[in-house]
C-alpha cells in the first residue's frame, strides 16, 4: 500500500527553488542606525532561527541604546515576509502547533470583546476600520458590544475578502494602508481605526500611524495594541519569548516612542492601559517553543526530503509525552495573569488617541 500523502508534500516541490540562493537571499543589508531615531549606538538583544515554522535562517534583533527602540536587523525583504508568511496560518500538529496557536491566543471573541469596551466612554462611532483584520474576528465580535457601528476591514491578505464573504466585516480591502490608491478611497471615512498586533509586522511604523490619521475623520480614535519590549518576561525568557515573534515581527516600540510619535502628529492621548491587553501565553509559549527545538524535526516543505517513518513515530510520542509540560505551564500564566497584569511583566500594552485636526 503507497505510503498517505503527508501535507508538506503539495509545496515541497517549490520550496528548494525558493531556497535555491539560500534564506540569506530574503534579507536586506543591515543597517548600522536606528530607524525610529537614528542613533548609530545599537546593540544585539537576539539571536535566534524561526522556532514556530522552523523555516531556515537566522535573525537579529537590535536594540537602539539612545531610544530603546527594538527592530529586526537585517530587516526583511518583501519577498521574505511572503516566504515567511506563508503556511503560517495553515495549521500544525502537535507542540509546534501549540506555540503556533499561542501566537493567535489574543484573537478569542471574548478578548476581542473586552477590548471593543475599551471604547463605550466615547460617543457611539458610526465607522471603523479595522487594520489587520485577517478573518475579521474582532469586528465580529465587537459587533456585540458596538451594534450600531459598521465595521470595515483591511487586510494585506485575501483572508479579509473570506471575512466579507462570512458576513463579519461591511466592506473588505485588500491590501495596505499605506497604499496610495487605499489612502484616496478610505480618506476621512472612519471615526475608529485599529490596530491590534499590527505595527510590529509593518516595516515602515510611522508611515502606518500618518495613514491610520488621514483615513480618520477630525476627532476620530486611533485604538493600537502591540507587544511591550519593556516586559520582563522578554528579558527572562530571551529567544523562547514567544511575542519576539521571529521572523514576522519587524519592530518592538517602547509605549513612550509611541506615545511621542502620536504626539508629533497633533494626536491627544486618551489612554494607555498595560493590563487588559496582556495574553497569558509567556510560561506555556517558552515551554512548548522550547520543546519542539529539542524534539526531532517536524516534516516541512521546506525540508529536502520527509523524515523516515521511525522519525514520525519517535516524534509523536516524545510530544505526547512532553504535552503534560505544556498544560501546566500554561495553567501557570492564567493562574499568574492578574497579578502579572500589574506588573512589568505584562506582555502588551494599548494606546486610545484622538485626533484633534485633519493630517496635513
Amino acid at each position: 500500500m503507497p505510503a498517505t500523502p503527508q501535507p508538506a508534500d503539495a509545496r515541497r516541490a517549490e520550496s528548494p527553488g525558493e531556497l535555491a540562493q539560500g534564506a540569506g537571499r530574503f534579507q536586506e543589508p543591515r543597517r548600522d542606525d536606528c530607524p525610529w531615531c537614528g542613533s548609530t549606538h545599537l546593540r544585539t538583544r537576539l539571536r535566534t532561527p524561526d522556532l514556530v515554522r522552523h523555516k531556515p535562517g537566522t535573525f537579529v534583533v537590535d536594540e537602539c541604546r539612545d531610544c530603546a527602540h527594538a527592530f529586526q536587523n537585517p530587516r526583511l525583504t518583501a519577498e521574505g515576509l511572503a516566504f515567511y508568511h506563508h503556511d503560517f496560518h495553515a495549521g500544525q500538529a502537535g507542540l509546534d502547533g501549540f506555540a503556533e496557536r499561542l501566537l493567535t491566543a489574543r484573537d478569542s471573541a471574548r478578548r476581542h470583546r473586552a477590548a471593543a469596551r475599551a471604547m463605550l466612554p466615547f460617543p457611539e462611532p458610526e465607522s471603523w476600520l479595522d487594520i489587520g483584520t485577517g478573518h475579521g474576528h474582532f469586528p465580529e465580535a465587537a459587533k456585540e458590544i458596538h451594534p450600531y457601528t459598521s465595521f470595515d476591514g483591511l487586510d494585506a491578505t485575501r483572508r479579509v475578502q473570506r471575512a466579507r464573504a462570512a458576513g463579519r466585516i461591511e466592506e473588505a480591502h485588500h491590501g495596505r494602508l499605506t497604499d496610495p490608491e487605499i489612502l484616496a478611497r478610505l480618506r476621512s471615512r472612519y471615526d475608529v481605526v485599529s490596530m491590534f498586533h499590527h505595527l510590529e509586522h509593518t516595516p515602515d511604523p510611522r508611515a502606518e500611524l500618518r495613514a491610520a490619521l488621514t483615513v480618520l475623520r477630525p476627532g476620530g480614535h486611533l485604538f493600537i495594541e502591540v507587544p511591550d519590549p519593556d516586559c520582563t518576561f522578554g528579558t527572562l525568557l530571551g529567544k523562547w519569548w514567544v511575542s519576539y515573534g521571529q521572523p514576522r515581527h519587524l519592530h518592538l516600540m517602547p509605549l513612550r516612542n509611541l506615545l511621542a510619535e502620536l504626539e508629533s502628529l497633533g494626536c491627544v492621548i486618551v489612554t494607555t492601559d498595560r493590563r487588559e491587553p496582556h495574553t497569558p501565553y509567556d510560561i506555556g509559549g517558552a515551554v512548548a517553543l522550547a520543546l519542539a527545538r529539542a524534539l526531532p524535526a517536524p516534516d516541512a516543505p521546506w525540508r529536502a526530503a520527509p523524515p523516515t517513518a521511525f522519525r514520525r513515530r519517535l516524534r509523536s510520542a516524545l510530544v505526547g509525552a512532553a504535552a503534560p509540560l505544556v498544560v501546566t505551564a500554561t495553567a501557570l500564566d492564567h493562574t499568574l495573569a492578574p497579578l502579572v497584569r500589574r506588573t512589568r511583566f505584562s506582555n502588551a500594552y494599548r494606546i486610545i488617541a484622538r485626533t484633534t485636526a485633519s493630517p496635513a
